[in-house]
């Protein structure tokens, strides 16, 4: 999704991005993708240059969710340490703590990628139904049914978010 990280704007992505795990299923990462989207975007709205368009995308790949967000600004971001009364300063660092890992790589002359990644925990596997029962009836072993079903429910995830 592409936007102008203004204040109000990264409210809404993370809305955009609290649906998208709840329709993934992954709830439990809400809070953490949602922090570490929001210090990202507040990084493009306080320092990039020479504006705030920027990119924000969301990769589900096994068991990693990986955040991202592309900004037009070449300057790659670093961790400081912030004195104890900074008002500012230590959202890279709180991305570090919270996610598996993070970093930031020049995109060419468009700018610069900053990521995140966090665990995602695997879908709990339910067991398959007993259909020996309807073997006869399908004319075909109705176990390999079941299992042809569980394979197409566990396609990959497709995006809620229209756009």
């Amino acid at each position: 999704m592409e936007l102008q990280a203004l204040p109000w704007r990264i409210g809404q992505v993370r809305r955009i991005v609290s649906a998208q795990l709840r329709y993934w299923h992954l709830d439990l990462l809400i809070d953490r993708a949602s922090l570490g989207v929001t210090e990202l975007l507040t990084n493009v709205h306080l320092h990039a240059q020479p504006d705030k368009t920027c990119t924000v995308a969301m990769e589900l790949l096994l068991d990693r969710l990986t955040v991202s967000v592309h900004d037009h600004d070449p300057r790659l971001p670093e961790v400081r340490e912030a004195d104890l009364y900074a008002t500012c300063g230590r959202g890279l660092a709180m991305v570090a703590a919270m996610s598996d890992g993070w970093g930031a790589r020049p995109d060419g002359d468009a700018g610069k990628v900053v990521w995140f990644v966090l665990p995602a925990p695997a879908a709990p596997a339910r067991p398959l139904p007993d259909l020996r029962p309807y073997e006869n009836a399908l004319g075909t072993p109705a176990r390999a049914l079941a299992v042809e079903e569980r394979r197409v429910r566990q396609a990959p995830a497709e995006s809620a978010v229209v756009g």
